[in-house]
């Protein structure tokens, strides 16, 4: 190759990698005051830029007609908006104020570039609902941060603990509600700002959390249904839910020693669950725990394995993107682990960011959630007591 292409293809490099040069570099097991293995500290904007107390739950957006990514962050008295696309510039767009009261428990997911929010409050049977933000509107914000409203709400569903969405339906499920014994609530939202409840799933008792997904798994007997799987305090619950008005049970599953099933996720060929158990590390004392399930035949659902980590701390939400598990697990932060051998009942913590830099005890504070979904590797970590932490692989 002639010199000067090697020479613009070198300034090519070093222009790309100032566009994205970390606010600290993972080096010797640090990355300022965290923790590190392997990932570096790209980005932090701390709970006093959003003027709240406490941060919880986080999802991300890239907007389709600019490419910019956005994190979204759940407080207890608000839903954040940050442009993470330039991360040593991020910019504080603006918040969408809580529908009602504050609460330690506010759930966030996207559908069609709008956001849909949920929040929970002990205090009572507040009509929070769910409320609806056109993520579009985040391009033409004037003299950031702006105080956002929403524009639509749904308020006959009372408050709830978490949503999930089936972006492939345009279905969102509203679970751990104050309607339906706490069970999923089917809401219709093909027309975003005209959300509809079609149903609700009463049998199988409260779901703290849930996935839904149009199956493509290895049990041909229900391909291309709507299959949700609950995490539902002391089981897992597999139903279909492709009929609102008829959704069945299809099988349930325990484990040893359960606590308090918490949250999981299929692998991406749903022959596996991971789940969570939240309190079990507090109540049993084992370190952070992790169970997978053989989902090869929904029917006949199969206890695989427990994955033990090397910490006390306590799980929480996690995802699975290609052949690795990306763990919010409160103190010790988030855990990045290869699950490519899981079908040999093993998998490999390979990195880690520790949001939470004094311990790795068995406490709620730390590392609520994580997103690892965007294209440029950016990965979103909501911190209960520091806010909002971007990291990327190391290079």
């Amino acid at each position: 190759m002639p010199s000067t292409e090697i020479q613009e293809e070198d300034m090519n490099e070093m222009e790309e990698m100032e566009e994205t040069m970390p606010m600290a570099f993972c080096e010797n097991g640090f990355a300022s005051i965290y923790p590190c293995n392997d990932y570096d500290l790209m980005t932090h904007m701390p709970l006093s830029t959003f003027g709240v107390a406490e941060a919880n739950d986080s999802w991300g957006w890239t907007d389709p007609e600019t490419g910019k990514e956005y994190a979204l962050v759940g407080t207890d008295r608000s839903t954040v908006f940050v442009d993470i696309t330039d991360t040593e510039n991020p910019i504080y767009i603006g918040n969408m104020p809580t529908a009602t009261i504050s609460s330690p428990w506010r759930d966030v997911k996207v559908y069609q570039n709008h956001a849909f929010v949920v929040a929970d409050n002990v205090q009572g049977e507040d009509s929070h609902g769910m409320q609806v933000f056109d993520l579009t509107r985040l391009r033409n914000v004037v003299n950031p941060p702006q105080t956002l409203r929403e524009d639509a709400r749904l308020t006959d569903i009372g408050r709830a603990h978490n949503i999930v969405i089936n972006e492939s339906t345009g279905y969102a499920y509203i679970v751990g509600g104050t309607s339906a014994n706490g069970g999923p609530i089917f809401v219709n939202i093909q027309e975003q700002k005209n959300p509809l409840v079609e149903g609700s799933l009463t049998q199988g008792g409260y779901s703290h959390d849930a996935q839904v997904v149009t199956y493509s798994g290895p049990d041909s007997d229900y391909t291309g249904k709507e299959i949700l799987i609950g995490s539902n305090e002391n089981e897992v619950v597999i139903a279909d839910v492709t009929d609102k008005a008829n959704p069945t049970i299809i099988s349930t599953i325990s484990y040893s020693n359960v606590e308090y099933a918490h949250q999981g996720w299929f692998t991406e060929d749903m022959r596996y669950f991971i789940l969570g158990d939240e309190v079990d590390e507090i109540r049993v004392g084992n370190n952070t725990r992790l169970i997978i399930f053989d989902f090869t035949d929904l029917d006949n659902p199969l206890n695989h394995f427990e994955y033990v980590a090397n910490n006390p701390s306590i799980d929480h939400n996690g995802y699975v993107k290609g052949n690795t598990f990306y763990q919010a697990s409160y103190r010790a932060g988030l855990r990045v682990l290869d699950i490519s051998n899981i079908a040999n009942r093993s998998f490999t913590e390979i990195a880690f960011f520790d949001t939470y830099p004094e311990d790795d005890d068995t406490n709620f504070d730390g590392a609520w959630n994580v997103y690892p979904f965007f294209e440029s590797g950016n990965i979103v970590i909501s911190d209960i007591n520091r806010g909002l932490f971007v990291v990327r692989k190391s290079q």
